[in-house]
């Protein structure tokens, strides 16, 4: 594929990859065509756009430990703590600009996760992987395409591993073994930027034993292979990307990613493009590590949505005249200390992180994990804040259309003015935009993107050291 560097590069390449999708039950024959995609494909273009900028080089782009080239932070493997800091101010930065999902931040830690387990498979198990990842890794960072990270399967019965399921294709899995390659069979779900990416890196979805080697696989193939099919998955008021005007609550770039449902139908995958097949002792640590690098972002992009958040619920009050109450102002200032505890909490997991034997650098999962479960719960609080000051009209304001009434046009307006002047147009685009980004499928995102709640707490279990706390406090009261 030819190198990707423009905005225009990236919507062409769309155009002639030509993956097989499908929107509410109707094939998509030109992605960047559809105005259900076009705000996630304008999100996802500004991780581009961006990097061009010189005043962004130094967030947006590195120097590939590879081939010693510059190239798209999004294809770079972390060579420092440095880097790791670097990582979540770059996605604070663009969630400034976007107000909603970029999209590539998925792939970004799959590459890095697969690099690391990769190496660490091939000390243990004398495989080849590493060599062969590094060098679909340049490929990545020569064409800087989009990846998908794969990792959610589909589960199906949740109290079964993958091998006991009624129907084997609840979990992606190797279905043939061939002298030049392998052959793929099952699904991923809640695949963020997967109709408007070029390629996917499969992962396993958990840990697996000796009967679930099957299952145990990593690969990489790009979304237009014969055989794989896209399903964009619905979201939350999705009709309003549709329209212009007040009614769009965010018409450039949309709500959270796009997410989507990625079929494979016995998809083949060639050997170089193979980073794990069987080896399945090696899983649980592969979910670590991807899990821990994405629970890592969270403070970054979602503190930058919760700072537009924050702007447009403050412009709500002024714009109905109660900016200036005190109950106002404290609650605005509770919604900024909660953005920048989740943003610290990614700062802190990226400082704290370490050289992993692969060489590339690892947040400390620990604080990384809680990074991700302070999201869970402080999002939903910035989000009812924001419910609270802007008001019940968010919920039941009229339509954009009714302003162009010849019948009812004058009565929104006269009866949803805004103080000072405020035009009614602005006032209804800013509560829209509240709306847009505190509700449904925003909500939803932040609680089970990278993990739910749970999914956290097992991990403080493993690395909270809870016998190592006893023995503090045995030796303050001096207990044996």
């Amino acid at each position: 594929m030819k190198r990707i560097v423009t905005r225009e590069d990236y919507v062409q390449s769309l155009k002639d990859l030509r993956s097989v999708v499908y929107y509410n039950g109707k094939r998509v024959e030109d992605v960047t065509g559809h105005p259900a995609m076009q705000p996630h494909i304008n999100s996802a273009a500004l991780t581009y756009e961006l990097a061009l900028r010189p005043e962004n080089e130094d967030l947006m782009t590195a120097v590939s430990h590879l081939s010693g080239k510059k190239i798209n932070r999004f294809t770079h493997i972390h060579q420092s703590v440095d880097d790791l800091i670097k990582k979540i101010l770059m996605m604070r930065l663009i969630a400034h600009e976007t107000g909603s999902c970029f999209q590539r931040c998925v792939g970004f830690d799959a590459l890095n996760a697969t690099y690391m387990t990769a190496y660490d498979t091939d000390q243990k198990h004398s495989t080849d992987y590493f060599e062969r990842f590094k060098k679909y890794l340049l490929h990545v960072q020569e064409s800087n395409v989009m990846v998908v990270g794969g990792m959610t399967d589909p589960k199906g019965d949740r109290s079964l591993s993958p091998s006991q399921q009624a129907d084997p294709d609840l979990f992606t899995h190797i279905v043939e073994r061939r002298p030049d390659g392998i052959v793929i069979r099952g699904a991923k779900v809640h695949m963020t930027g997967g109709v408007n990416s070029h390629e996917i890196l499969i992962m396993p979805t958990q840990a697996m034993k000796e009967a679930d080697r099957d299952y145990a696989v990593a690969c990489a193939l790009p979304l237009n292979t014969p055989g794989v099919t896209l399903i964009f998955g619905r979201q939350t008021n999705e009709e309003r990307k549709m329209e212009e005007g007040p009614d769009a609550g965010n018409p450039r770039f949309g709500v959270v990613g796009g997410e989507a449902m990625i079929v494979f139908d016995n998809i083949f995958v060639p050997w170089e493009r193979v980073f794990l097949c069987g080896e399945y002792d090696m899983t649980g640590l592969f979910v670590e590590r991807f899990a821990t690098l994405h629970r890592q972002n969270y403070g970054g992009c979602k503190g930058g949505v919760s700072d537009v958040l924050i702007g447009a619920t403050a412009l709500a009050a002024e714009y109905q005249g109660t900016a200036s109450a005190s109950h106002i102002r404290e609650k605005l200032a509770e919604m900024m200390h909660l953005a920048e505890t989740i943003y610290c909490g990614s700062v802190a997991c990226s400082a704290m992180g370490f050289k992993t034997p692969s060489g590339a650098y690892y947040p400390d999962p620990l604080l990384a994990n809680t990074t991700k479960h302070n999201v869970t719960r402080h999002i939903y609080e910035i989000s009812r804040l924001a419910h609270d000051i802007a008001g019940g009209i968010i919920a039941t304001m009229p339509f954009a259309h009714d302003l162009e009434n010849s019948d009812v046009g004058d009565y929104v307006r006269k009866f949803l003015a805004g103080a000072g002047g405020v035009k009614t147009e602005d006032r209804m685009k800013i509560l829209r935009l509240v709306e847009n980004m505190s509700g449904g499928t925003a909500l939803a995102e932040s609680m089970h993107g990278a993990g739910s709640p749970q999914s956290q707490k097992v991990m403080y279990g493993r690395l909270g050291n809870l016998e190592q706390k006893k023995r503090w406090a045995k030796k303050i009261v001096n207990i044996d």
